[in-house]
């Protein structure tokens, strides 16, 4: 039975019927938070498989220039520029392999070279007189409340000296409907719910602490009875987070994540000490003081945070770029600061105290900073081991310490459960990267030495506003550019060998497509500023390594030469003498070890095929966000920042990415008859292969029926153009006398006398 404080029950554990596609996840079990060691069978294959690509595309290309170019009497303009171009393809399609199979041997060696740091050096390394803070951002734009709720008890219950969660509100102050206003409603409530549950924990721990604080001074054992009642106040807290996880409402996989893994995997870890602390009283064996204390700290860690809510549109004098990057800026430009709230006609603006002026707001400043995705989870120890890792002697210049997030199992569709298995293995490949100090800042989660952000940090001007820019904005793939500008600064960033975050995939084909689409944009912007931060670095004699070249460069642009790569093989029709075997042998390796990673990560073999296809129904968005970030390169713009939904229902998709689909599936079909009655086998075996696997994730990712409504819904929309209003000329606002002390002059504009 608890005592000392009660749990506010906070509704059933019955949510609505959840119904899942066929060929769904149903099992909701996540994969272990450490990686199985692998094998020297393993990592032997894993060189076989390196080996046997390059010896392949070796032969392939050296008898493709022989036997096509030098040897052939008959050569043509046409076959030339044909032969050129395929090779190109093949080539880049193979590096790009090459690259992962090199990525995959990293992460096999740092895998194997892992040792999780034991429980109690992290209490010893936090117990002497902690000093340091750690500030977790999450930035929330129009999310639904309770997904953002998880978030923050993800957060809130991190065991951490100096803990503050802070919500960073973005939606339109003033919302126009009512379903607006209820969200920002709940989302404002979020934080003081979470704290004022907390509240009745915290306060009896503190209390228990204090007091056997109190009863060990200068004492080296712990008596038994002190012992017994620390195993009791565990007893009470696994109780509280147990009780905490049966009323919580369940209504997707999610839900049973959080309720499973954040609250009960907590409370199965202080179960786990309960009862090493109830063995040692029945072996009537001692007990360190010391170690009760900090068994007692720990308690009051995990159950004391502070919180509150940011909202950077209540203000003019913060950022109105409408980004997730601008709403991480605008905090924290202003950590540290003293503020002063003034009123102005333009609105209320935040500056600097002056001096014998008493602030209005203190802004908390800290040494960390963790970024955290409103659709995301962090399971228990995240902060404690990264930091921990952080500060260890060598890594001084660590500016970035994540986990790339793994997915949540069970998922209800079939394109979620593909997109998770495309997730997981970005997740060892991100950890694969970390081997050739190749890291790229992953953006979902992330703890962050605040002095790094600082030497990146850029001042600049929109309008009257003043605007410190941390994370650039520049492209929608804002992680992936400030990893380049902090390597610039001599800062690395590190993937932390373990599954302890995880985030939501998109569960329909509308909401990937946003998402994917975000991801095609701003690569090649990026790869500029990286080419030329490797000119720098070198005349600083600091050169990059071949292995970081590589793979940097094939982060930012394999997406694109993929998506080229891959139209021109489908869509144009090749001489079929530039076809060889050698081609199939040098993909093999890759398409077999990738199978076989799905299976160790919990997938099928023959995923590999519907990953295929997935790719394939997502050509037109890869290729789509491709030319608009060589749009952007061009005309030196912003796109504007695209969140991927996160909602119940089906997210329409824009009717050129159902529509593309069926114009490959109809197209290879043609190719596939032309080429079987011309006796052109190798494309045509192709083409039957592209026309099966396309209409199969056609049918499996996006429907049939969804397909026919969106491109209805998209020409319906063709026909019906929306009505502006005339805006008025809004008559000129009297300056108030404040303002003109503040402003002075704004309009310039002086009327001329009547002639």
């Amino acid at each position: 039975m608890q005592r000392g404080f009660e749990v506010a029950k906070t509704g059933g554990n019955k949510g609505g019927d959840r119904k899942h596609q066929w060929g769904a996840e149903t099992s909701t079990q996540p994969l272990a938070i450490m990686h199985d060691k692998p094998s020297p069978t393993r990592v032997v294959l894993g060189y076989v498989a390196i080996a046997c690509t390059v010896i392949s595309w070796f032969v392939y290309m050296i008898t493709m220039i022989l036997s096509l170019f030098v040897n052939n009497p008959s050569l043509t303009l046409r076959f030339v520029v044909e032969g050129v171009l395929y090779m190109t393809i093949v080539t880049t399609l193979i590096f790009s392999a090459l690259v992962y199979l090199t990525t995959r041997q990293g992460a096999l060696y740092r895998f194997i070279r892992h040792e999780r740091v034991p429980r109690a050096m992290l209490d010893d390394h936090f117990a002497h007189n902690y000093g340091k803070g750690i500030t977790v951002l999450i930035p929330s734009y129009v999310e639904q409340p309770k997904v953002v709720e998880k978030t923050i008890w993800s957060a809130a219950l991190q065991e951490f000296p100096d803990l503050a969660v802070v919500l960073l509100i973005d939606d339109p102050p003033h919302p126009k409907n009512d379903e607006a206003r209820a969200i920002l409603k709940a989302s404002r409530e979020l934080m003081p719910k979470v704290l004022a549950e907390l509240a009745a924990p915290a306060e009896r721990f503190t209390k228990a602490r204090d007091e056997t604080a109190a009863a060990l001074a200068n004492q080296v054992s712990a008596r038994r009875s002190v012992v017994a009642h620390c195993a009791e106040d565990y007893r009470a807290a696994a109780q509280w987070l147990e009780h905490k996880a049966d009323t919580w409402l369940i209504e997707d996989h999610t839900d049973d994540f959080f309720c499973d893994q954040v609250l009960r995997g907590l409370a199965r870890d202080l179960r786990l000490t309960e009862q090493a602390l109830n063995e040692s009283i029945t072996l009537q064996q001692h007990v360190d003081a010391n170690r009760i204390l900090q068994l007692y700290e720990r308690l009051v860690r995990i159950f004391t945070a502070k919180g509150w809510s940011f909202e950077r549109k209540l203000y003019a004098s913060t950022s109105r770029e409408g980004n997730k990057a601008m709403n991480l800026n605008s905090f924290i430009g202003l950590m540290g600061h003293s503020l002063k709230r003034v009123e102005t006609s333009d609105g209320v603006i935040l500056r600097d105290v002056r001096e014998d002026e008493s602030p209005d707001f203190v802004m908390r400043d800290s040494e960390y900073v963790l970024t955290l995705d409103a659709d995301s989870m962090l399971l228990r120890d995240y902060c404690l081991r990264l930091v921990y890792q952080m500060e260890q002697p060598g890594n001084e210049r660590m500016a970035v310490i994540q986990t790339p997030y793994s997915s949540y199992r069970g998922a209800p569709t079939r394109i979620e459960r593909i997109a998770a298995a495309t997730t997981d293995i970005q997740h060892m490949l991100h950890q694969g990267m970390t081997y050739y100090d190749a890291t790229f800042w992953v953006g979902a989660n992330a703890v962050i030495r605040k002095a790094a952000l600082d030497d990146i940090c850029v001042i600049s001007t929109e309008g009257t506003r003043t605007v410190k820019t941390y994370i650039q904005d520049r492209t929608v793939i804002e992680d992936t550019e400030s990893s380049i500008d902090l390597g610039y600064f001599g800062w690395h960033l590190v993937n932390y060998p373990e599954r302890l975050s995880y985030s939501a995939t998109p569960p329909d084909f509308g909401s990937l497509v946003v998402q994917r689409r975000r991801w095609a944009n701003g690569g090649l912007l990026i790869i500029g500023k990286f080419f030329r931060i490797v000119h720098a670095r070198h005349q600083q004699g600091n050169d990059v390594k071949l292995g970081e070249w590589a793979l940097r460069v094939n982060y930012m642009a394999s997406i694109a030469w993929s998506s080229f790569g891959l139209m021109f093989l489908l869509a144009y029709p090749f001489d079929q003498r530039l076809l060889s075997p050698w081609v199939v042998l040098a993909s093999l390796p890759y398409f077999a070890t990738m199978s076989s990673d799905l299976k160790r990560n919990g997938y099928k073999r023959s995923d590999i095929f519907r990953i295929y296809g997935f790719n394939i129904v997502l050509l037109t968005v890869n290729l789509s966000g491709t030319l608009k970030s060589i749009q952007q390169g061009m005309t030196n713009t912003k796109i504007p920042f695209a969140r991927t939904p996160k909602v119940n229902n089906r997210t329409a998709s824009p009717a050129l990415y159902v529509t593309m689909p069926w114009v490959i599936i109809i197209y290879s079909c043609m190719v596939f008859y032309a080429d079987t009655f011309s006796h052109n086998w190798g494309n045509a075996v192709f083409a039957g292969f592209n026309a099966i696997v396309t209409f199969w994730a056609l049918t499996a990712y996006i429907g049939i029926w969804h397909s026919v409504q969106d491109m209805v819904l998209g020409l319906i929309r063709w026909f019906f153009v929306p009505i502006k209003e005339p805006q008025q000329e809004a008559a000129h606002k009297r300056a108030s006398w404040r303002d003109a002390l503040y402003f002075g002059d704004r309009q310039m504009i002086y009327e001329s006398r009547p002639l």
